[in-house]
């Protein structure tokens, strides 16, 4: 995601943020370019935070660039970037209803979302339908929940159709089940909105429910950009296939096994694998002898000895013999595997 692609939209060019002697943001280039959503995934502690905020203006880049349309903004203050951020406590006002909380940016006198009384009351409205919550613009943030809160933050961010819209962790604050709901309710307000967005999180659920494109980020550098069915189907090395949600990676002769029977013409050298990339079946190619099993509501997940390859994660349909020690066949299902280069 090398930046200069476009000239529309937000470009960070070569960008690095230090602390003291600590360097959160490490000569980084990113694109999001104008419609665009844009997920940066990593681990607490990588910098994707700490890059939002240069890119919000609420920090001062040691060196690098950012700009907006082709136009730097070193030197421009937050309020004036036109860029609306939200955090992972939408933080409303506790005193003022949803329509007051929502209308806030439009009140300001020098905000450029500035409007009247009853433009105010008519773009209300309009988000509160586009967030789902029609009928809320009378209720007091404390009768909230945690989802409606957020959403009620959503529709004030966009108010004043921001060019670019932060969005730092805006989910994390929410239990697993409400937050695999709402990450595909954001996907579609920010598409229905026509949203230029930058997402951070640590959640590649939530990243590949909510964005368009990837950035993956460890110890403040990019090691990997593009869209989210290159970076899924080509992880850069066996870390970020891990911290995408592989389940194993493989190297050396284990990966052989499992390459060989995929594309015997293959060069990369290792190979990363979903759990249910393997699957238990009397027709398929690999042997295994079974060595631990656990039944769930929709499968049985079985962890084998495969023959050549070692202790691995499968899966099995309900009802098959999968008793610890038994003998097994497994084949093997191409679209949860990939190629990974021996690096990292």
């Amino acid at each position: 995601m090398a930046s200069g692609s476009s000239s529309h939209g937000l470009q960070v060019s070569n960008l690095t943020v230090r602390f003291g002697e600590t360097v959160a943001v490490d000569h980084v280039d990113l694109d999001v370019p104008a419609g665009s959503v844009v997920a940066v995934l990593g681990p607490s502690g990588c910098g994707k935070s700490t890059l939002l905020r240069a890119v919000a203006g609420l920090e001062v880049p040691a060196s690098g660039a950012v700009a907006y349309d082709g136009h730097d903004l070193a030197g421009t203050p937050t309020h004036k970037r036109g860029f609306a951020l939200m955090f992972q406590d939408g933080q409303l006002f506790e005193h003022l209803d949803v329509a007051a909380n929502i209308s806030y940016p439009l009140r300001l006198r020098n905000a450029p979302g500035h409007l009247g009384r009853a433009d105010r009351a008519d773009r209300v409205a309009e988000l509160l339908e586009l967030v789902g919550l029609e009928g809320y613009a009378d209720r007091s943030p404390a009768t909230l929940s945690g989802g409606e809160r957020q959403r009620v933050a959503l529709a004030r961010a966009l108010a004043v159709n921001p060019r670019l819209l932060l969005l730092d962790e805006p989910l994390s604050a929410l239990d697993r089940g409400l937050r695999e709901r709402l990450a595909t309710d954001l996907h579609d307000i920010l598409r229905k909105a026509g949203a230029t967005a930058m997402l951070v999180t640590h959640d590649q659920e939530e990243a590949f429910a909510v964005a368009d494109r990837m950035a993956v980020m460890r110890d403040g550098r990019i090691v990997q950009g593009g869209t989210l069915d290159e970076v899924w189907r080509q992880p850069a090395d066996g870390w970020t296939a891990q911290f995408l949600g592989y389940a194993t990676v493989l190297t050396g002769d284990r990966a052989g096994v499992i390459r060989d029977l995929v594309d015997p013409s293959a060069t990369w050298q290792a190979v990363a694998l979903r759990r249910s990339a393997l699957r238990v079946d009397p027709s398929g190619p690999l042997s295994a002898r079974v060595e631990e099993a656990r039944v769930t509501p929709d499968q049985i997940r079985v962890q084998l000895d495969v023959d050549g390859a070692g202790s691995l994660p499968a899966v099995a349909d309900p009802g098959t013999d999968v008793r610890v020690g038994a003998r097994v066949h497994v084949s093997i299902d191409t679209s949860r595997i990939a190629p990974v280069p021996e690096k990292g």
